[in-house]
């Protein structure tokens, strides 16, 4: 008998049978990435001129604009006001107020998000200055989150995934509270989201008229739309706060976590109204639903409950209409692109992504920080062919010598940015032993925790590049050419021949294989002197003095028996028969090798007839054109959003006024198509466009049409790859990229072409030559 613990959050550090971690899981995909909209007061509270910077709103049909919000004299008295503000606007003119004096917009930076005036004041998106008291602070958070609300609801409605937004509070009271008689009445929340939902309601109306998702706007009721999850009294039937037990810090919040947990599917159907939900700050553990797009915490931070609990709430990744989980196996999505939880923090963005970082951190203990020899010995790799290479002293010694030399590590054997960099642009340079294991060896060091790397929270306010609409150049007639060429959809073939298989593999067996003795290191050390307990915790007391390879005999390797037919079919998924066909059909020297060293030849052999059956696979091929064709809506209604300077820039020839890139590499590309005498029109095409491949789903990078008569090829799909070596790429790449071939190829009309490019150099060598 034994028991199996499962849990996020164990209160004992118990021996782990397995391991996935906060990392592990946003690395994967498997959770939401979380987005953080801070809000933070600036100055005393002794200041009179109340301003909240909100955001900033980039174009390229116009300079930078600013949404503030600040007090404007009317005549029922003082009110507060969002304006939009250009460069040059008074405040005090706006305003009629004495207070803003000397507030004269005098620069609005768009790739900062900072708004200058002329009295030397500066607020950063989400700052708030002046006498802010906590309830206009609270009302501030809720604005925000409906805001959020109805852009990601905009976003989601028309993939049948209904958004939810959940609030914690502190007090029943705030939300609601019951008169002398024991009628509900409006707590001060309530009254407050009431009056911002309906303010912001009318604003979308006002910008969406004949839309499905507008037609489900008007039909639900601000007092429908939300809902109150708490603890009922036994005896007065009234909302409570839930009591806290002395030797606990959840709360016996039972009757809340039935029924959330009850109508849970009722919960997630656009038939329930209810889209907002407000709780008790402490709910029990297990308490979340995968709709959650929203948390807004309106109350202050205490030591109750850790910022990881909070977002912990909503990191579930959604489910659409039908109960179908968003995830990777969804095609023509990126899981984050959908799956994003928005945090309306009550403190700065770097304040409680510091916090949740250094919880994280926490518990991420485990994890190892250096990349030196101790962490590369004995690490076996398998890559996707599954061979396995087994990173021995001698090997782990080269690989930390060669991050040293290539500066990927700093003094203290913590990785460097070089290597980052050296990742991202695919130019990292390894011993010639992991020609094979390239990625594998990177994906080992991915699970080294580097502080401040790997940051699982980004700034939504630093996204200041959405909701981003085909311009004039999609309308063209050149791109409406190229988009009608490439939007047909295929369906693949596969006509496998088994014998042609064979025949290959006994050819590549004969021409190829070869496999190494058996060889050991005898190697001679001794222990001078210990100095200290360190030295003997790494290994550091012994000091070699000699070695020497021996080679085993054949005597000694007879004795031991291999299910060779057996091993070759769990490495090759062939079946036995073929198996058997091409042991005998190479030649007799060929099999002897396997005497010389077994698990060589299993490993060798495998990894050739593997190579063997992707080409061949690939090879018998064959795409059919299909009726149907991808619709206009993967370019009108995507979930792009970018930040100005960082991963958007803005462009002329692109189909949308930026564009959002995944790289350096591809930055650097769409900057230099732009700029081109040669381009007419280009377009980074959306995961929504994608051809289907017995290993997955492809996706290619860019759609390109050349000025006639410039080039040979006036039609361009490209891929950017860092590395042109096909090498260097993974085997399911080749492969996908050798059915794209072949995919396009049925398309052509003859002006069409597609490759794999490395630089815009590249591309031109290809259309010009």
């Amino acid at each position: 008998m034994f028991t199996l613990r499962y849990s996020a959050t164990h209160k004992e550090d118990y021996n782990k049978v397995y391991r996935l971690d906060a990392l592990d899981a946003y690395n994967l995909k498997l959770v939401k990435k979380i987005s953080v909209k801070g809000i933070s007061v600036k100055g005393t509270t002794g200041s009179d001129s109340y301003l909240y910077l909100e955001g900033i709103d980039v174009s390229q049909k116009h300079a930078p604009v600013a949404r503030l919000e600040f007090e404007k004299r009317s005549g029922s008295g003082l009110k507060k006001i969002t304006k939009k503000v250009r460069v040059n606007d008074d405040l005090y003119s706006l305003s009629e107020l004495e207070q803003y004096k000397g507030y004269r917009v005098s620069e609005i930076n768009g790739q900062k998000n900072i708004i200058h005036f002329t009295n030397g004041v500066t607020l950063q998106a989400g700052d708030v200055q002046g006498d802010v008291n906590e309830l206009h602070f609270r009302r501030i958070q809720i604005r925000e989150t409906i805001k959020s609300h109805f852009e990601k609801e905009r976003e989601l409605f028309h993939r049948g995934i209904k958004v939810l937004s959940l609030f914690f509070i502190d007090e029943v009271a705030k939300y609601r509270q019951y008169d002398e008689s024991g009628e509900e009445v409006n707590g001060v929340y309530m009254d407050i989201f009431e009056e911002e939902y309906e303010h912001i309601l009318n604003e979308t109306l006002s910008l969406f008229s004949d839309d499905p998702y507008i037609q489900y706007l008007n039909q639900i009721h601000v007092k429908d739309t939300h809902k109150g999850y708490f603890s009922i009294d036994k005896k007065s039937k009234r909302m409570v706060d839930p009591k806290l037990k002395r030797t606990e810090t959840d709360s016996d919040d039972v009757d809340a976590y039935d029924l959330i947990m009850k109508d849970k599917e009722r919960l997630l159907s656009f038939e329930e109204p209810t889209r907002f939900i407000f709780s008790h700050s402490a709910l029990k553990e297990g308490w979340d639903n995968p709709n959650v797009f929203q948390i807004c915490t309106l109350k202050h931070s205490d030591s109750t409950m850790k910022k990881r609990q909070e977002v912990g709430r909503g990191l579930r990744l959604c489910v659409d209409q039908n109960g179908n989980r968003i995830d990777a196996t969804v095609p023509g999505i990126d899981v984050h692109d959908i799956n994003a939880l928005t945090v309306v923090a009550s403190e700065s963005y770097e304040q409680f992504a510091k916090q949740l970082q250094s919880e994280i951190a926490d518990t991420l203990s485990e994890r190892p920080k250096k990349a030196d020899f101790e962490f590369f010995k004995d690490r076996v790799l398998t890559n996707e062919r599954g061979e396995k290479l087994l990173i021995d002293e001698t090997l782990a010694n080269k690989l930390h010598r060669t991050f040293i030399r290539q500066g990927y590590v700093d003094d203290k054997d913590q990785l460097a940015p070089e290597y980052f960099e050296a990742v991202e642009s695919q130019t990292v340079q390894l011993p010639e032993e992991l020609e094979h294991h390239q990625v594998e060896l990177i994906e080992l060091v991915k699970s080294i925790y580097v502080v401040g790397k790997e940051d699982l929270t980004e700034n939504e306010r630093g996204k200041n590049v959405d909701h981003l609409k085909p311009n004039a150049n999609y309308k063209k007639k050149e791109f409406q050419q190229l988009w009608n060429q490439i939007n047909r959809k295929t369906v693949y073939t596969v006509r496998f021949d088994s014998e042609e298989l064979v025949q290959k593999c006994i050819w590549k067996l004969d021409a190829e294989l070869k496999v190494p003795e058996i060889r050991y290191a005898i190697i001679h050390g001794e222990m001078n002197k210990i100095d200290s307990k360190e030295q003997l915790k790494q290994g550091d007391a012994f000091i070699q003095r000699e070695s020497q390879t021996e080679y085993v005999t054949g005597s000694a390797r007879s004795k031991i028996k291999y299910d060779l037919i057996g091993k070759l079919m769990d490495e090759t998924r062939l079946t036995r028969k073929t198996v058997v066909q091409i042991l005998k059909g190479i030649k007799p020297t060929t099999f002897a090798l396997f005497q010389r060293n077994p698990e060589e030849f299993i490993i060798r052999s495998a990894r050739m007839i593997n190579e063997q059956k992707a080409t061949t696979v690939v090879e018998s091929l064959t795409y059919d054109v299909m009726n149907g064709t991808f619709e206009e809506t993967i370019f009108t209604e995507n979930t792009l959003k970018g930040q100005l300077g960082h991963n958007a820039i803005p462009v002329d020839k692109h189909i949308f006024d930026y564009v959002v890139t995944d790289s350096k590499i591809e930055r650097k590309f769409a900057k230099e198509m732009d700029i081109s005498q040669e381009i007419e029109v280009y377009a980074k095409l959306p995961r929504g466009f994608f051809i289907p491949t017995p290993l997955g789903n492809y996706n290619p990078d860019w759609a390109i049409v050349f000025k006639e008569g410039t080039t040979k090829h006036i039609y361009f799909i490209a891929e950017t790859k860092g590395s042109m070596e096909s090498l260097e790429l993974r085997e399911v790449e080749k492969a996908k990229i050798a059915c794209a071939r072949k995919h396009f190829a049925k398309l052509n009309t003859g002006q069409l072409k597609y490759d794999v490019v490395n630089s815009y150099e590249k591309l031109m060598e290809i259309v010009k030559g």
